[in-house]
């Protein structure tokens, strides 16, 4: 499987992304700077990484999303490519109108840093389906703007279409409003495209990978993406 991730001023999640992509396909991840204007050939994945684009001058994600090389990941995107947002990552496809909602300042207006449980709720995507539906996995959260809004007609289409990927829960995979670090709605944590081959999500799975880091719930994502490939 070949890689690749997107690299933008303000990038600083890049490197860890590219570890665990390469931990995961044995082969290293292409280094895409946000102004070529074309993606490498053969690739299966494009993934941008967390970090704080262009300072998150603007809008999170707004300038990084109108970067010459997202033309190219969006032209990727519908012709059915695999792309995955993390953090600032997941900011930049909205802007870029591969996924649907908004991301707000988190509702206690403080950024956020510390491990979050998340619920699996759909294994119906490349990105998911090493998990088990309803498994519940640690992940890390680093951000300060991870509201996700989506109104009630948005809410009951990512519902009804089984778009959302993981919601923040508790340990035991209840949903509880401690356990929501943003105030998300519903709290969700991460959504599909229509076609189910976009993900962003605002927690890191690359930040917990191998256990060295302190676990390795993360790495069953990218060896999903692997299996799917296969």
């Amino acid at each position: 499987m070949n890689s690749a991730v997107i690299v933008f001023p303000g990038s600083n999640c890049d490197r860890d992304m590219a570890v665990a992509l390469e931990r995961a396909t044995g082969r290293p991840a292409a280094m895409v700077w946000h102004k070529d204007a074309a993606l490498p050939d053969g690739l299966d994945i494009v993934a941008i990484p967390g970090g704080f684009s262009f300072g998150d001058y603007l809008r999170c994600g707004a300038i990084a999303a109108r970067s010459p090389i997202m033309q190219a990941v969006v032209e990727f995107a519908n012709k059915g490519g695999i792309v995955l947002g993390v953090c600032n990552g997941f900011q930049v496809l909205i802007e870029a109108g591969l996924l649907p909602g908004a991301l707000m300042r988190n509702a206690q207006l403080k950024f956020v840093c510390r491990d979050v449980f998340l619920k699996t709720e759909t294994t119906d995507s490349p990105f998911t389906n090493a998990y088990r539906q309803g498994q519940v996995i640690r992940i890390p959260v680093a951000h300060h703007e991870g509201n996700y809004i989506a109104d009630a007609d948005l809410l009951a289409k990512l519902n009804g279409e089984n778009r959302v990927a993981f919601r923040y829960t508790n340990a035991d995979g209840a949903l509880d409003d401690s356990a929501n670090p943003n105030g998300a709605t519903d709290h969700i944590a991460g959504v599909l495209s229509e076609n189910r081959r976009v993900l962003g999500m605002m927690p890191h799975p690359e930040r917990l990978n191998d256990p060295l880091l302190g676990g390795d719930d993360g790495a069953l994502l990218f060896e999903g993406l692997v299996g799917a490939m296969a």
